[in-house]
């Protein structure tokens, strides 16, 4: 009998669609070799435009769904997206605090890519207290990193450098701070860790809006780091795992581009070209 492939188990919301949310965690981890194990944390009405409602699953529920499996099977890397409720956030973070030595990917989905809120100020603060002090690496985008990091008493907005530190100091190993937000022709991504840079990517910007960028880096993270790769090689090895999805995105609704997990797997003849008539005319990619 062959070895089980690596386990990674997902917190996450639902999404319809399968751009985003806890479907695309579990293609992108199939995807790059790993064995996906799901705890249902909300449910979403969406499409590709964006997100209608959202039902919050009973915390007990969460935390019931987690530890029945991590009694039964050894997991190898957490993976946290949305959440739902601050209940839902204190659920969590027991559960991961009981396996302080299985890495934790958490990735601050704070909302959707038309704007529409998936994190109140309140959920947002029970994560900054409670997960954020746990995680192995955090990848926020930019406008999520000024979240998480700006206080009442800034007088100007810091700059990313300096929400990385504040990040870092709730007690986190690694920050990523995604450009997909930034306005300029490259995509740029810094690692930053305690002694300050670790790694800074550039990545050519494609055009279109895309669902679900954010949870294939996040989980091609977690993915790399269950296969035992070594953070910084994991983290760029990540990221050309999503570059390529959204190489060969595709755009079966009428909103967003969806990335395309399985580009590898396309008959080349028939692969999926790089859009070029994006369907948001804001050249960022969104979570």
């Amino acid at each position: 009998m062959n070895d089980s492939p690596p386990i990674v188990m997902v917190f996450a919301a639902t999404d319809p669609t399968s751009g985003a949310g806890l479907q695309a965690d579990i293609m992108t981890l199939v995807s790059m070799g790993c064995h996906p194990v799901s705890v249902v944390t909300a449910i979403t009405v969406q499409d590709t435009t964006g997100v209608d409602t959202l039902l919050p699953i009973d915390p007990e529920w969460i935390a019931d769904q987690a530890r029945c499996i991590l009694e039964d099977m050894p997991v190898s890397a957490f993976k946290v997206g949305v959440l739902g409720s601050i209940e839902a956030v204190a659920a969590v973070a027991e559960v991961v605090a009981d396996y302080p030595e299985i890495p934790l990917i958490l990735d601050p989905v704070l909302a959707s890519g038309r704007g529409d809120e998936l994190a109140t100020e309140d959920i947002l603060s029970a994560i900054h207290d409670l997960l954020l002090p746990q995680a192995t690496i955090v990848t926020p985008n930019s406008i999520e990193a000024h979240r998480l990091a700006v206080t009442d008493e800034d007088e100007t907005p810091p700059d990313l450098a300096e929400c990385a530190r504040r990040i870092l100091d709730t007690g986190c190993e690694y920050v990523l701070i995604t450009g997909t937000h930034v306005q300029k022709d490259e995509v740029i991504n810094t690692l930053y860790s305690f002694t300050g840079v670790e790694r800074t990517d550039a990545w050519p910007r494609l055009p279109g809006s895309y669902h679900g960028s954010g949870c294939t880096l996040a989980s091609a993270i977690a993915a790399t780091i269950a296969n035992g790769v070594e953070i910084q090689e994991a983290v760029r090895d990540a990221q050309e795992f999503t570059w390529q999805t959204l190489k060969h995105a595709f755009h079966p609704g009428m909103g967003q581009y969806i990335p395309d997990r399985l580009f590898w797997a396309r008959d080349e003849d028939n692969d999926t070209e790089t859009a070029t008539e994006p369907a948001d005319p804001d050249p960022s990619s969104a979570a």
